[in-house]
């Protein structure tokens, strides 16, 4: 970026480590910073500020919120008899933007991955297994990504849950609404043929 002083330098090297930004979306960012009224660019780092110091981890679902337990938890109006299991919180986030859920979630922290060091001690399974033990769940929905290491925690879950006597299901995949057999994948076509529904 021409005329590249120390702090535009900082701001620039900041924002290069948000995930999937490189120096051209960082310039591109900074030039909108820049251009943007003191009030607009103070209200983003006020934003910021407010995400670090006021959120926290829900200790009953752990997913993120200003309160604990958070505001899904608390709900009487939610399904308690129904725990959706999810790898991220941004993973609530989409779920709850499609608004055809009302039961609750648990968040795992991630997912299992034995490359990578990450096995059932590091996500939050035995604080799920405590939450279904308490008898009021019927239902384990898990919604893990539909990876290898999604399924494989897909997997696990089911062989830990189905001992308690609830029912364990798992998000269906396959052709999303307006997409064409001759575009799709064999994947997701060979999904929705294995998760086809009667009419």
């Amino acid at each position: 970026m021409a005329g590249r002083t120390d702090v535009l330098g900082r701001l620039l090297e900041e924002l290069e480590k948000l995930p999937g930004v490189g120096p051209k979306s960082a310039e591109r960012f900074c030039d909108h910073i820049l251009r943007s009224s003191k009030e607009e660019a103070f209200a983003l780092a006020q934003a910021i500020r407010d995400v670090k110091e006021r959120l926290r981890s829900c200790s009953r679902c752990f997913s993120i919120s200003e309160t604990d337990p958070c505001h899904i938890c608390q709900d009487p109006r939610r399904d308690h008899s129904i725990i959706c299991v999810v790898e991220q919180p941004r993973d609530v986030l989409a779920i709850e933007r499609a608004g055809a859920y009302r039961g609750l979630y648990h968040v795992l922290g991630g997912r299992l991955a034995p490359l990578e060091g990450v096995g059932p001690e590091q996500l939050t399974i035995k604080a799920l297994l405590a939450r279904l033990k308490e008898g009021t769940v019927r239902e384990v929905v898990v919604a893990t990504n539909p990876t290898a290491e999604g399924e494989t925690t897909a997997l696990a879950l089911a062989e830990l849950v189905k001992p308690l006597g609830l029912a364990v299901t798992r998000l269906a995949r396959g052709m999303p609404a307006g997409a064409s057999l001759e575009t799709s994948s064999a994947a997701v076509v060979g999904d929705a043929l294995r998760d086809r529904r009667p009419l």
